[in-house]
């Protein structure tokens, strides 16, 4: 058996048995269970601390995590991502108060921050040759230059919702951040062949999301060129119509470059289209 540490509260907490759950993994959760095992797979779901997770894992009293890019940027660049999980997307950024002009990196020297994240930001700062005085904030990060304890904030951002009721500006990006599967440095060798069956389960899911599946009629005589559209599978299905002369064509293509295809498709003479999710894609 595995045992996984998540976040024990928030989105990140969510989205995590989320994932699991679409990889087929079901979890006997109870209300304010620190563990929880699964019933169908050889895991143990350990709800933890969110900073307190790359110290378990370096310990190896967990084998493996789902936790933030930001949180392996600020305390486990030690550890080994094994999968990048493509949700709880965010960033880490600089944010000032709206009634501050800035013009640029530079303007940092010998201003306060305001930050939960003191490495992540010390490193930036000594990237770009900018000293300034560093306040660690464990909470609400936001309101410090609202009370007079800083001139500027270091913080995760997502819609950036929170900034703005704070009458604050993002005016720099340090980092982008999304959910990682992270494995534990002692990992044991007897337990290597379920995080390949958990890596597996999750590159379907993960394939699935980031893929349309596309359905289309074709001329016969356009099929080898629209075939030479879609990449993504070694082939795609051709089926024979009622209609003479022509083909029901499916195939697969990538969410990132959807509507390139679609008009290129149409382009070529593909009529009738039709796009469909993919719940799972194993290759």
């Amino acid at each position: 058996m595995i045992k996984i540490a998540i976040q024990k509260s928030g989105r990140l907490n969510e989205e995590s048995l989320i994932m699991l759950k679409k990889c087929g993994i079901s979890i006997d959760n109870g209300k304010d269970q620190l563990k929880a095992p699964a019933r169908n797979f050889p895991m143990e779901v350990l709800y933890l601390r969110n900073g307190d997770i790359p110290q378990y894992l370096r310990d190896g009293v967990v084998d493996l995590a789902i936790i933030g890019e930001n949180l392996i940027h600020e305390k486990g660049k030690d550890l080994v991502v094994l999968e990048k999980l493509g949700f709880s997307k965010c960033r880490v950024s600089i944010a000032v108060p709206k009634e501050t002009s800035f013009g640029g990196v530079s303007e940092l020297e010998g201003k306060r921050i305001a930050t939960s994240y003191p490495n992540t930001v010390n490193q930036f700062l000594e990237a770009n040759g900018i000293t300034a005085d560093l306040h660690i904030i464990n909470g609400s990060v936001e309101i410090a230059p609202n009370i007079g304890l800083a001139d500027a904030i270091c913080d995760i951002v997502s819609s950036g919702s929170t900034l703005f009721k704070n009458n604050l500006n993002e005016v720099v990006k340090i980092l982008e951040s999304q959910a990682v599967l992270v494995q534990s440095p002692s990992l044991p060798l007897e337990k290597k062949q379920i995080v390949e069956k958990l890596l597996f389960r999750l590159g379907t899911v993960i394939r699935a999301k980031k893929s349309k599946y596309i359905l289309m009629n074709t001329p016969n005589d356009k099929i080898d060129l629209i075939s030479n559209i879609l990449p993504v599978l070694k082939s795609p299905t051709v089926l024979p119509l009622a209609k003479e002369g022509w083909s029901s064509l499916h195939s697969v293509i990538d969410e990132s470059s959807f509507w390139e295809v679609i008009d290129a498709l149409k382009a070529a003479g593909a009529e009738d289209i039709l796009v469909c999710p993919i719940e799972k894609m194993v290759l």
